[in-house]
C-alpha cells in the first residue's frame, strides 16, 4: 500500500517530485527517466508506472530552466527508451504467448489481454502506434503483437513512429506550454487532468466490457 500511495502522490505532484529528482541526481536524471519508460513499455507486468503526465512535467520543467538538463537530448533518450521498451515487450510476448494471462490475474488480467487483441486485429500495425497514447494498453499492445506474430519489420515500423509521436507530442507540449501562466499555475489540476483524459478510453473500455458481460450472463 505504501508504494501505490507514493506512486499517486507522484502522479499527483510529478512537478515537485521532478524538482526533487533532479537536485538530487541531476544530470543522472536523464538515466532515471530513461529506465521509467524502458519499464513501463517493455515490461507487461508495470502499466502502472507515469508515462503521459511524466513526459508533460518533465518538458514543463526543463522549459522553467536551471535544471541542467536539454530538451532535444531528453527527447532522444527517451524515444530510444520507448522504442527499445516496446522492442523488448514484442519478444517476450512471442517467447511466452497468451499463458501469462489468466482468469484472476489481478495485474495481468486475460480482459486486458482480449480487448488488446481485439484492437490489434481491428486496426492491425496502427494498434501498435496510436496504443502509445492509451495507458495500460500501451504496455499490453507490443506484448500482443509478440503473441500474434507480427512481423517485426512491420512492427518496428509502427513502434519507432508511435514512440517518437508520443514522447515528441508530450515533452514539446510540456516544453511550450508548461510556462504559460495558466498552465502553471494551475500545474497540478492539468497533470491531473491529462491523467484523467488518458486513462477515461480504458475505464470506458472496461465499463463496456463488464455490461456487455453481465448482459450475456442474464440472457
Amino acid at each position: 500500500m505504501e508504494i501505490f500511495s507514493q506512486l499517486v502522490d507522484f502522479i499527483l505532484h510529478t512537478d515537485k517530485a521532478l524538482v526533487k529528482l533532479v537536485s538530487d541526481y541531476k544530470t543522472w536524471t536523464y538515466l532515471i527517466l530513461f529506465l521509467i519508460i524502458f519499464a513501463e513499455t517493455g515490461f507487461v507486468v508495470t502499466p502502472f508506472l507515469p508515462g503521459d503526465s511524466m513526459l508533460f512535467a518533465v518538458g514543463a520543467l526543463i522549459a522553467k530552466g536551471g535544471t541542467g538538463l536539454d530538451i532535444w537530448i531528453m527527447f532522444l533518450l527517451l524515444s530510444v527508451a520507448a522504442i527499445l521498451g516496446n522492442s523488448l515487450n514484442y519478444r517476450l510476448g512471442s517467447f511466452f504467448g497468451v499463458k501469462v494471462f489468466k482468469e484472476g490475474n489481478k495485474i495481468l488480467k486475460l480482459e486486458y489481454y482480449n480487448k488488446s487483441h481485439e484492437f490489434f486485429e481491428k486496426h492491425g500495425g496502427k494498434a501498435i502506434m496510436f496504443s502509445r497514447f492509451l495507458p495500460i494498453f500501451r504496455t499490453i499492445a507490443p506484448f500482443v503483437a509478440g503473441v500474434a506474430k507480427m512481423p517485426f519489420g512491420r512492427f518496428t515500423y509502427y513502434n519507432v513512429v508511435g514512440g517518437l509521436g508520443w514522447i515528441g507530442s508530450l515533452l514539446f507540449a510540456g516544453f511550450l506550454l508548461g510556462q504559460i501562466p495558466v498552465v502553471r499555475d494551475n500545474f497540478s489540476i492539468v497533470i491531473l487532468t491529462i491523467a484523467v483524459v488518458t486513462f477515461a478510453p480504458v475505464i470506458y473500455a472496461a465499463i463496456k466490457s463488464r455490461i456487455k458481460t453481465k448482459d450475456i450472463v442474464e440472457n
